[in-house]
């Protein structure tokens, strides 16, 4: 068995224009300060990686991953969520994503797109060069205005659908396979890999491609109502990618799952810092030891009520008191009785 590595954090949430969180250098000095062994880094604000860059040049990167050792840190994976997103975008979303993409592209789905597929063969260069296995990112979504069956979803339209996003991402996976890197699919709502059956069934249309795995995060699926240590006893051996994440569902009888438009705090189901909410954490970790999850334990820290500060704080900790350390015998070696095949052939009647 693997003793887990962490912990780690995502840096997503918490970049911005002010010290500590607006170079790489000083954030992962903040995030070390508070017993963090690794960044997961997201690769669209160039103060922290130049995508591109880090993909041609080996010598940049080592300069990249230096800077992040200098603090006592490993990089954990690159994520490129929001290039994800853009690989498929149903003409619904086309205004709402656009800002995930560079101005010049704005309004240009075409365009949009084929950046999109570029930024994820960066990032498996990128991911090469840096010396990482695992990468983390979104699936997109061509169907996802039509996930409530009402009107009756037109004959076939699912099919297509994942036809076409499996012909987008095929290039894309051949590429990361060419790099040694896996491509872990976070399974979340707005997404069309937003489930394990949808998962099966893009993983069908991709020919069972052995770099189309998975990044998991118990959250989501608290708010789906789906179960989520099951999940990880079907999906274990795709599992490359770890998202710490706190949730809780409170359904009342003026709302459910669909949250009635209502902001996040207001939600009955919301996300929360790490402990505050209902996911059983030491069970995940459970399993994560018994399945010998290769991976990281990395927070990310989503809560409508908590300070981001705190909750990376508090979840360092949490986090680090989740691990497993897992043994290297077995609890009654002391009671063993030596034996041999003789023997044991004598004891069976053999």
């Amino acid at each position: 068995m693997k003793t887990i590595k962490g912990p780690a954090i995502f840096l997503a949430q918490f970049i911005s224009d002010e010290l500590p969180f607006n170079s790489l250098e000083s954030i992962c000095q903040w995030a070390s300060s508070l017993g963090f062994k690794g960044v997961q880094l997201p690769t669209l604000d160039k103060r922290f990686i130049d995508l591109q860059l880090a993909a041609e040049s080996k010598t940049y990167a080592d300069e990249l991953k230096g800077k992040v050792q200098a603090a006592g840190l490993e990089i954990t994976e690159l994520s490129t969520h929001l290039q994800g997103q853009l690989v498929a975008v149903n003409p619904a979303y086309d205004q709402l994503f656009d800002g995930f993409a560079p101005e010049a592209l704005r309004g240009n789905p075409t365009a949009r797109q084929e950046w999109a597929v570029q930024q994820l063969k960066y990032a498996a260069k990128a991911s090469q060069n840096l010396g990482l296995t695992a990468h983390a990112t979104f699936s997109g979504a061509l169907l996802w205005p039509m996930v409530y069956p009402w009107p009756q979803r037109p004959a076939g339209i699912v099919e297509t659908g994942f036809t076409e996003l499996a012909r987008r991402w095929l290039p894309i996976l051949n590429t990361f396979d060419e790099c040694g890197v896996d491509v872990c699919y976070e399974v979340h709502a707005g997404e069309d890999l937003h489930d394990g059956i949808t998962y099966e069934m893009f993983l069908e249309k991709v020919q069972q491609h052995p770099r189309a795995c998975l990044l998991y995060d118990p959250s989501h699926f608290v708010l789906q109502c789906l179960d989520y240590l099951e999940y990880l006893d079907i999906y274990h051996e795709r599992i490359r990618a770890c998202h710490i994440k706190d949730a809780e569902f409170n359904p009342t009888g003026r709302q459910g799952v669909y949250g009635g438009y209502q902001n996040w705090v207001d939600r009955a189901g919301r996300f929360r810092s790490l402990g505050d909410g209902q996911v059983d954490f030491k069970a995940i970790f459970s399993k994560l030891a018994q399945y010998d999850f290769p991976g990281w334990a990395v927070l990310e820290w989503e809560c409508a009520l908590k300070h981001p500060e705190d909750g990376a704080r508090e979840g360092a900790a949490f986090i680090q008191n989740h691990i497993i350390r897992v043994t290297d015998k077995a609890f009654d070696d002391f009671a063993a009785a030596g034996t041999d095949d003789a023997r044991n052939r004598q004891l069976l009647g053999l």
